[in-house]
């Protein structure tokens, strides 16, 4: 099904022909097409070591293929600070066979997403998601700030977003009670200076087996943000116990572990009501993120403590 309303159209016949004519050496390959959850790119593998992928939307190919240098960029610095496998850049391919945009090849990682096998109640997973993040956070910034795009800078810049999720939310989620929740979560200070984030730690982009964290995907974006952003990992992918192992290997004061929650908040709000029809992974991982949050902002527990005007704790 659809997800987006400009979406581009590619099928494994089209991407056979772009294989065949731009990039011989792999004609031969088998060419096969995945069906992921993700919502961002169409993924093929070509033969067993690569991974194709297609951007779902967009009109200019200049400006993709500059997204595309950027991300292999971003993915070959990701790979240096990372504790796990992360997919390598290969190629960056042309349009064509009715393709109209720049698409990409990379290294094919194995393991199963965090869709498909659940590390919520793994306490190995939560430590090797701290060690993952320690090790991003420790990269070097090389003096570079956040880009302005997307979440990792002020809260109050997604107050629009928010409100349009609670208006598509009101006949799925209780939206009275989460506008209260993000009218504390958006004013809490910006305390940490930027570190070098993921900046989409979700179940689609951790790969996991038996409950180990082996690999991360989707690495184009990694670079400087607010080092809260990668907490989104703790809702996203973690039940109450583990995010508390997380929490205190990090060494989370309550500023920030609040503001890792606010920004899954803002991440999750979409989730639900976006793709309720056309991915309906994507929705109900949402909606257990928006349930996890509710439940601590509910009842928290001793590693849920924020620091809110409700009476939890106090901003010093």
């Amino acid at each position: 099904m659809t997800m987006h309303a400009d979406q581009l159209h590619v099928d494994a016949q089209m991407v056979r022909g772009l294989v065949e004519v731009q990039f011989p050496r792999w004609r031969e390959l088998p060419v096969t097409e995945l069906r992921t959850s993700g919502t961002v790119n169409a993924i093929f593998r070509i033969g067993d070591d690569l991974a194709a992928r297609f951007p779902l939307v967009g009109h200019d190919p200049a400006q993709t293929r500059a997204w595309l240098v950027a991300e292999a960029e971003a993915s070959r610095e990701l790979a240096d600070a990372a504790t796990v496998p992360t997919p390598e850049p290969v190629a960056i391919g042309e349009p064509g066979a009715g393709y109209p945009l720049p698409w990409s090849v990379q290294t094919w990682l194995p393991g199963h997403d965090g869709t498909v096998e659940d590390p919520a109640g793994s306490d190995a997973f939560a430590h090797d998601l701290a060690a993952l993040i320690t090790g991003l956070r420790a990269h070097d910034t090389r003096g570079r700030r956040f880009d302005g795009v997307g979440r990792g800078g002020h809260l109050p810049d997604h107050d629009e977003w928010l409100e349009t999720c609670f208006r598509q939310s009101e006949d799925l989620l209780d939206v009275p009670l989460l506008r209260a929740i993000w009218a504390e979560l958006r004013t809490l200070p910006e305390v940490d200076e930027d570190a070098m984030c993921h900046r989409d730690l979700i179940p689609p982009n951790v790969l996991v087996e038996d409950g180990r964290l082996v690999g991360v995907l989707d690495g184009g974006g990694f670079g400087p943000a607010d080092p809260a952003l990668d907490l989104v990992a703790a809702w996203h992918l973690l039940d109450e116990p583990q995010r508390g192992i997380l929490r205190h290997e990090l060494g989370c004061g309550d500023v920030q572990w609040g503001r890792g929650m606010a920004w899954a908040f803002q991440q999750a709000m979409g989730l639900v009501w976006y793709y309720l029809d056309s991915n309906p992974t994507m929705s109900r991982w949402g909606r257990r993120t928006v349930d996890r949050i509710v439940a601590a902002w509910i009842a928290p527990g001793e590693d849920d403590s924020l620091p809110t005007s409700r009476g939890r704790c106090t901003v010093a």
